[in-house]
């Protein structure tokens, strides 16, 4: 306890001094720093948790001192609590880190394009991600980089938990971190798509995640996607028109 204690503290002062002007300037808010000093405790998991609290508690954390040094703040999931689907990405990017919510930049519009063409809205559906802070990136390098191995370790009872909670019907995974995440599996997304796949009895519908659509404009590729979302809108139930069963196909 008195190491967690002094990590807290050490990381506390680092986070301080940078906001003072030492190094470079620090995405961390002073909303972070906040949280961070009324810290007593390493946050846990607990089975009572609700949404909120758990929510809570993942705005508090601190198990990867790094990612609290780099982050604006935790992207902790958004959508409705009782969702029958849940889609589960790789981990906030810049745009995701600003605002505070998952799939907000440009892979999280077309996302939302297509949920939309399901017939259904952000409201509707729970969308997380493994990660809850954005990856840091080394000084002076734009962009998003994956997650790390122990990364996801510590971050993923987080996951987990949301899941419990929100018990959905079908899982979506968007990428290969997330299926790999959940459930170890290490193939090709390619030898992936159309597995029988479950998470503690939960369906997993594995596919792409967005930003491989919008570096693959193939209509095929996008035609796959498609028919991996209205698999799970079959297990759900969900009507499937015919025009939706169109979408995507080469003329």
């Amino acid at each position: 306890m008195k190491d967690f204690e002094s990590l807290a503290s050490h990381t506390q002062s680092v986070l301080t001094e940078l906001r003072g002007g030492f190094g470079k300037k620090p995405r961390a808010s002073r909303r972070a720093l906040q949280l961070l000093a009324e810290t007593v405790e390493e946050v846990e998991v607990d089975e009572n948790d609700t949404l909120d609290s758990l929510r809570q508690k993942a705005l508090r954390c601190i198990k990867c001192p790094h990612l609290v040094k780099s982050r604006t703040q935790v992207v902790f999931g958004v959508g409705n609590p009782n969702a029958d689907l849940m889609f589960v990405g790789e981990a906030p990017g810049e745009d995701e880190d600003e605002q505070g919510e998952p799939f907000v930049g440009r892979s999280g519009q077309l996302l939302m394009k297509i949920i939309e063409t399901m017939g259904v809205t952000r409201d509707d559906i729970y969308i997380g991600n493994v990660l809850k802070c954005r990856p840091d990136m080394p000084e002076g390098v734009s962009g998003n980089r994956k997650p790390k191995t122990d990364e996801i370790q510590t971050c993923l009872p987080w996951l987990r938990k949301q899941i419990a909670i929100i018990k959905p019907k079908v899982l979506v995974t968007l990428g290969a971190t997330a299926v790999k995440a959940l459930l170890g599996e290490t193939s090709p997304m390619r030898d992936l798509r159309g597995k029988s796949l479950d998470f503690h009895g939960t369906p997993v519908i594995a596919t792409y995640h967005p930003a491989y659509l919008l570096r693959n404009q193939s209509i095929s590729e996008k035609r796959k996607f498609w028919e991996d979302l209205m698999r799970a809108m079959e297990i759900l139930g969900w009507p499937i028109s015919a025009k939706q069963r169109g979408f995507f196909l080469s003329k």
